[in-house]
């Protein structure tokens, strides 16, 4: 789900979002550097990175996590040769990873946390998109794939 959505969905239910940013390092350097005295929620999966829980109680910041969802990775075999593949979470490479080559293949990332993890799985080049959205993802396609810069 991208943070537009996410943040429309908690909206809905009462809670306020007030800053969405690129990834939890930026989040986490946000919070600390302008809102220490504040009370965090965090909505996240049972597979988030954990930069928030280490860094927001180390500056005294009220925080606390709830996990909402759980990730199962599913790891299919694919028989068929693809030129490229896109990758939106750290935990989709790795179910990919299991049972498939990464090599030969056009590899392109949504973040850098998930082009990090496709990293330890390859040597293969990582195109990762400057944005964290479909949007960004797909303007990257667009330049590096069809229209070759």
């Amino acid at each position: 789900m991208s943070a537009k959505k996410q943040k429309k969905e908690v909206r809905k239910h009462g809670f306020g979002t007030f800053k969405v940013l690129k990834n939890a390092d930026t989040l986490s350097k946000f919070i600390t550097g302008k809102c220490q005295h504040e009370n965090f929620l965090h909505f996240c999966g049972n597979l988030a990175i954990s930069v928030l829980d280490n860094d927001l109680p180390l500056q005294n910041i009220k925080y606390k996590k709830i996990t909402v969802y759980k990730t199962e990775e599913i790891n299919p075999k694919i028989n068929e040769k693809y030129h490229a593949a896109v990758f939106f979470s750290p935990s989709g490479v790795r179910s990919f990873a299991k049972q498939n080559s990464l090599e030969d293949m056009i590899l392109i990332s949504i973040g850098e946390t998930t082009s990090r993890e496709l990293r330890k799985h390859t040597s293969e080049k990582v195109l990762t998109s400057e944005g964290n959205n479909l949007l960004s993802v797909l303007k990257l396609i667009r330049n590096k794939i069809v229209n070759k810069d």
